[in-house]
């Protein structure tokens, strides 16, 4: 069953809440991390992606950097900027895009329950951005990314969420530049905090990491690390638990730097041995699923995968496994999407522009649009205990940086 607890949270004073959160470290690279942060002093981007205060030759993956890191986040606490809750609490973060809503409970999560698996696993992991998270946490002493996690939907719980924020104030209610409202609440009463404690532990058998795969398994590897001199604090790690009905998956789609020896025409003669192909003249977003959307050489296509070319079990059946084996890996040569330079990962919120981009700039040569996983899917491969593709699943709306940070030493 399920272990979470309160904490005492690192949080902005409400006067800085806006200005402090930003998004998320990974989707952003230095150079919009920067801009992003630029006339900002109190972006907490200046702590999560602190290269942007360094000069631009700089490793971002060099020890100079997690020491600006540490350095920025103690200057936030100097200048009272940010402060530590006085008692272990949980917090309630709503999030409304589009006139949609979604409500998680912020927590910390027991290490163990992931490294048991009641914390639920479905995609593996990056070695090289696994180590960046572990050295940013090792050194600024500081959880800083929220993992989110999904768990299905325990009405008491819900009941418990909705009560409490129908009856106090929230301490931070702002809408940022994309429109997205984020609302947080500090849940402080004792005998509220050990129900909702109670009922994690009684009724919510496990819990699925929606997304965060890295920073878990960067937290896991920190308290491992830290052996005998090990913290409480770091026996847990920052999540964000939402119920399972109130998410929503958006698609993650495929750019790939060339066509391993292929000429744009050679290429589809190949595919059509396992896709249906047909010009395009508008983007194609995948309409259901086994559709594809393929950009190259200027020109948008239709790909339906032909039946026979994929398998009916959990794994096989999803689009990103038949993009993997039927494309990537056949004709691509792209064999481990963890590791291979030659593949990149765009999140479904950059819009099908952002592939059209990639390509015209002469970057990439060929992108890929895939139809979403949905929940169910998730829960049925995390339960069966195998992975998914890397980067198969897009969540949002994104929780922001730096309003709930939790501090391991």
């Amino acid at each position: 069953m399920a272990i979470i607890s309160p904490f005492k949270a690192l949080r902005p004073h409400p006067q800085y809440a806006k200005q402090v959160a930003s998004r998320p470290y990974d989707v952003l690279n230095s150079k919009e991390a920067k801009e992003e942060a630029a006339g900002n002093p109190f972006s907490f981007l200046h702590v999560t992606k602190s290269e942007i205060d360094l000069p631009e030759d700089y490793d971002i993956h060099s020890q100079e950097v997690y020491e600006a890191a540490k350095k920025n986040l103690d200057s936030f606490i100097l200048r009272n900027i940010l402060f530590r809750e006085e008692k272990a609490c949980y917090y309630i973060y709503q999030l409304v895009m589009n006139g949609k809503s979604q409500t998680g409970l912020v927590c910390a999560s027991a290490v163990e329950d992931y490294e048991n698996d009641v914390i639920k696993k479905h995609e593996f992991t990056r070695p090289e951005k696994e180590q960046d998270r572990i050295n940013h946490i090792k050194t600024s002493g500081a959880q800083t990314g929220n993992v989110f996690l999904a768990y299905k939907n325990v009405a008491e719980i819900d009941s418990i969420v909705e009560l409490w924020k129908n009856n106090h104030d929230p301490v931070y209610d702002f809408i940022v530049e994309d429109e997205i409202s984020h609302t947080v609440w500090v849940v402080n009463d004792n005998f509220v905090i050990n129900t909702i404690s109670e009922h994690f532990r009684t009724e919510v058998p496990q819990t699925y990491i929606a997304d965060g795969h890295h920073r878990a398994a960067s937290a896991a590897k920190v308290r491992k690390a830290l052996g005998i001199n090990t913290t409480v604090e770091a026996d847990y790690f920052l999540t964000t638990l939402f119920p399972a009905n109130q998410l929503h998956i958006l698609d993650y789609n495929r750019v790939v730097k060339d066509l391993n020896g292929y000429s744009a025409e050679e290429l589809i003669r190949r595919l059509q041995e396992d896709f249906r192909i047909t010009q395009s003249p508008e983007p194609v977003r995948p309409a259901q699923l086994h559709e594809f959307g393929m950009y190259l050489n200027n020109q948008w296509y239709i790909l339906t995968a032909r039946e026979g070319i994929y398998t009916d079990d959990p794994i096989g059946v999803l689009d990103v496994s038949i993009l993997s084996n039927n494309i990537l890996n056949k004709l691509l040569n792209i064999k481990d999407q963890r590791t291979d330079k030659r593949i990149d990962f765009v999140g479904g919120i950059r819009g099908l522009t952002e592939l059209e981009k990639r390509v015209n700039s002469g970057e990439m040569a060929v992108a890929f649009s895939l139809y979403p996983v949905s929940i169910d899917q998730l829960f049925d491969i995390a339960d069966s205990g195998n992975v998914m593709p890397p980067k198969s699943t897009w969540f949002e709306p994104k929780l922001r940086d730096g309003l709930l940070t939790h501090l391991i030493y």
